[in-house]
């Protein structure tokens, strides 16, 4: 115990800001998770709207590749090459 004590004594300026920076760290966590919390329970009904946004998006974006795939299927056999 001597050279734990020893060490503390040496050191005490650097134990104290470890542990003032570990007290920190854990109060900021704390915060963050409250502001997480916070922003999905009132964020939800945006995140819902954006939501619905991106499935339209989606499903436009895939009638339009669809209609892509299409047109390049008539291109090519009018070219008479095979892709």
């Amino acid at each position: 115990m001597s050279n734990l004590g020893n060490w503390f004594r040496d050191n005490q300026v650097l134990a104290i800001a470890l542990a003032t920076q570990a007290i920190i760290g854990g109060i900021y966590m704390v915060n963050l998770e409250a502001r997480v919390s916070t922003l999905e329970t009132r964020g939800s009904p945006h995140l819902t709207v954006i939501d619905n946004r991106l499935t339209v998006l989606e499903s436009l974006t895939k009638e339009n590749k669809e209609r892509l795939e299409k047109v390049t299927d008539v291109m090519t056999r009018r070219l008479n090459i095979n892709p």
